[in-house]
Parts: C-alpha cells; structure tokens; sequence
C-alpha cells in the first residue's frame, strides 16, 4: 500500500465517504449525495448495459449494491464491458462485485450468479431501493426475466432504468413504477411473451423512429440466423452508466426525470447536412423488413400486416 492509501484506510466508513464523494459537492446536491449513499440499487445483468452502470454508480456514491448475472465474460466481450483479459471465464456479477471494492473498501455488494430468474425475482427486489435492468434480450428465457423483473418492480412500486444500445445510440428508458401503473407501462404484456419471438419484442419496447436506420438494415438479413449478434460499441455503453447515474441520483432524491432519453452520438458528430430518418421513413423500413425476413420479427404472418398510412401511423401500435 502506498501512504496514501494508507491513510485512507484509517479513516472511518463515514470520514472515507466523506473525502470520497468531496468532489461531487456542486453537482450533486446534499439531498442527492445522501440519498445515493443510503440506498441499495439492483443492477440485474452486470453485461453491456448493466455492467456499464456499477462504477459510475459508485463513484458516484452508492455504496449498496446488489448484482444479479449468470453469464461469464468472453473474448468478444472485451470490446465494450468492464472487464480484462484476466476476467475472461468469469462470472460478470463477480467481477463488478470486485471492482466496487476495489473503488470503496467500505461498500457491501451482494453477488447472485444464478442471475435473474422467476424463482428468485421477490428475493432480489425485496430490499432494493432502485433498479437498473440489464437482462440480456437476446433470448425467449431472457424475455420471461425481465418481464418477471418488472412485474416485481411494479407490485413493489420502485423506479427501474433500463436502456438499448444501437450502434452509436443509447436510448434509456425510466419506468418510475410509484407512477407508472403497469409493467413496461403496456408496451410489452405477459401474453406477448407466448405470441411473439426476441425480435417483434424489442420492436414493441423501442420506438421504431428512434432505431437508427444502419441498425435496421444490419439486422435485417440476419434475423434467421441463430448464431447472429448484434454489433455493440463501448461509447454507446458508456453513455447508460453515464445518464443511469444522474438519474439514480435524482430518482433517489424524490426528483422528477424524463422517462426516455435519446442519444444519438454518430448523428451529434456527422456534419449538419446529415438527415435524419423520420418516423413515416423509419416504419416502412420496418415493414420491409418484415416482408423480406423469413422470420417476420415474430409476426405469424408478416404479408397480412397492416402498411403504415402516410402519415407514418400504421395500425400495429406494438412498434412504438
């Protein structure tokens, strides 16, 4: 240790805390910084969106955490996650679990490698205060947890931020369940899960305008594949821990946010000539890409649905 650590180490959990967030004074303010520090956060998945999330989060203040992830860290991974080389192998939990500590020795973290399952959902949310939702969506088992998240969540009346990277997109969605009446506020239903695949799911929980147009059309030819993934960057992951913790830090409090946020990084740096796709635009892509997949995003029949009118409001409101 050197001595500055070693005088850090002798302070108190309190002193500690103090010095640690000294800092955030002027940015945070005193009724945020106290109630990040009393609080305990659930980030359920520790991958892309979640992992990205836990030490912006502490850094910030939290110092309660509990993780929830089942997965371990790939090559692939590295690209984008919190992670090392030494990390490929495990658990994704685990190793956030290590980086807290290593940020705030007097931090607690509480680790379940089983991730989020229906068996263990109540226990999870039980004494959470706030939850990030980072479920992998990738899968129909993935789907049942996070709805089973939500429902949790609602019946337990907390906040949940969850967000979606698309290439240089993050678009972050706040579900303040002491306000909002229903899980996903109706987007996306119990009943959806048994009707529809990954895919149409995504599209009901996304706004289709705000999807950018280069995702739509990689996606597009690859919805059959079973080995497919979808291209994921650090700086879209970067930004959900970054707008996550801000507004943690006002959910906490008791303060209002807005319940969507929309970054669009390639389009804040492509010159201003660049135009961007408009909804009218964006939905008959969609609906091409339902004609020529094979799959039909889930849909049983993708030829019978319905063409979005002209003003780009077509009947299938599923894909707002």
């Amino acid at each position: 240790m050197t001595r500055a650590s070693e005088a850090a180490a002798a302070l108190s959990p309190e002193e500690f805390y103090a010095e640690f967030t000294r800092r955030n004074a002027g940015v945070v303010t005193e009724r945020q910084q106290r109630a990040l520090s009393t609080a305990t956060v659930l980030v359920a998945g520790c991958g892309s969106v979640g992992g990205a999330a836990v030490e912006p989060l502490t850094r910030l203040g939290v110092r309660d955490f509990v993780l929830a992830e089942p997965d371990t860290f790939e090559l692939n991974n590295l690209n984008r996650q919190q992670a090392t080389f030494r990390d490929l192998g495990r658990n994704k939990a685990e190793v956030a679990a290590e980086r807290v500590l290593a940020i705030n020795p007097h931090a607690r973290v509480r680790v379940h490698t089983e991730g989020v399952t229906q068996q263990n959902v109540f226990e999870l949310t039980s004494s959470c205060d706030l939850i990030v939702d980072g479920v992998d969506v990738t899968t129909a088992s993935g789907w049942q947890a996070k709805h089973a998240l939500h429902r949790l969540a609602s019946l337990r009346r907390l906040p949940l931020i969850t967000g979606w990277d698309m290439a240089g997109v993050q678009y972050v969605q706040c579900y303040d369940y002491r306000h909002v009446p229903e899980p996903f506020n109706g987007l996306v239903t119990e009943d959806d899960l048994r009707r529809y695949g990954v895919w149409e799911l995504i599209f009901k929980a996304i706004p289709v305008q705000l999807i950018p147009p280069d995702m739509l059309t990689e996606v597009a030819p690859n919805l059959t594949n079973q080995d497919y993934s979808v291209p994921q960057v650090i700086y879209a992951a970067v930004m959900f821990g970054a707008i996550t913790s801000h507004m943690a830090a006002r959910l906490l409090a008791g303060e209002e946010v807005r319940d969507e946020v929309h970054l669009d990084l390639h389009e804040q740096v492509r010159p201003a000539t660049h135009r961007r796709m408009n909804r009218a635009e964006a939905e008959s892509l969609l609906f091409a890409l339902r004609r020529t997949s094979a799959l039909g995003l889930g849909s049983p029949d993708p030829e019978k649905d319905e063409q979005p009118g002209a003003n780009g409001e077509g009947t299938r409101k599923a894909i707002r």
